[in-house]
């Protein structure tokens, strides 16, 4: 079915093939999942609302600037997917979908983020890169379950000292911003798993020997001087990391998404990959 509609994008009017996705869409699908992914949508359609116990919504790769006030009837919803859009502003409505546990955000023209986003709860996963954040927004400190943050590709300088407080932090992916110096808070926050600063303007590095919970740090493509230190059996990816061979980062970062979608909300084991040489 996603296939024959794909098709038919590539020749029908939008306006006409958006009425033709509604008219296939009059039944609430049995994985309570819908994937409207990539059909050229400018406008959300409504129907869709109707469907009140959805769990999966896929809105990825369309040219959405807005979301109707009708999305909030979706309470059940636990996966949003709004990436590769054109969100200039995150619609006030989404922050009403209170079950939410992973929200992406990625590749829009976002600035800031609503304090409104508090009421989420029930987040685990947040994906915001590559839009225009100059800062990380502060109602990010107030996600207290969030267990992964996606916010690469984004113009971000330093963070706040309350991201400390996310106690549930595991995975911080900052690939891609202008950090010129590692951040500080990081070296308060033992509990996380994955520190990925790839790509960044850092010239040196403090240890990360005490950051008990480390299993992998991304650090390449700085103008580094030295190679963070760390704990025995913590992957190093960069200059100097002394492994042969080196993972590959894209393989590394691999390992968020293992566990972003888990059944069980427990954490996977690393990929073999990952995992130090005598495990």
């Amino acid at each position: 079915m996603g296939n024959a509609i794909r098709a038919l994008v590539a020749f029908v009017p939008a306006d006409c093939c958006q009425s033709y996705l509604v008219r296939d869409l009059r039944e609430m699908p049995t994985d309570k999942m819908v994937d409207l992914s990539g059909n050229q949508l400018r406008r959300f359609p409504v129907h869709v609302c109707s469907f009140r116990e959805l769990v999966k919504l896929y809105l990825s790769d369309n040219h959405l600037n807005s979301l109707p006030p009708e999305l909030g009837q979706l309470q059940n919803l636990q996966i949003l997917a709004l990436d590769f859009n054109n969100f200039k502003a995150l619609p006030q409505v989404v922050c009403t979908l209170k079950q939410l546990c992973i929200l992406y955000l990625g590749n829009n023209k976002l600035c800031d983020l609503p304090s409104e986003l508090s009421r989420l709860q029930n987040l685990r996963t947040l994906w915001v890169e590559a839009n225009c954040l100059t800062q990380l927004p502060d109602v990010v400190c107030e996600l207290r379950l969030l267990k992964t943050l996606h916010a690469g590709s984004n113009a971000l300088r330093l963070l706040p000292a309350r991201l400390q407080h996310l106690q549930e932090l595991r995975t911080i992916w900052l690939s891609g911003n202008l950090l010129t110096d590692f951040p500080a808070v990081l070296l308060h926050m033992p509990f996380l798993e994955v520190i990925d600063v790839d790509r960044n303007s850092i010239h040196y590095f403090p240890s990360l020997a005490h950051l008990s919970s480390l299993k992998l740090v991304i650090y390449d493509h700085n103008p580094c001087r030295n190679a963070p230190k760390v704990a025995k059996g913590v992957r190093r990816v960069g200059r100097w990391a002394e492994e042969t061979p080196e993972p590959d980062p894209r393989k590394a970062r691999r390992y968020a998404l293992t566990q972003e979608e888990s059944q069980d909300g427990e954490a996977p084991a690393l990929p073999s990959l990952l995992l130090p040489p005598n495990s």
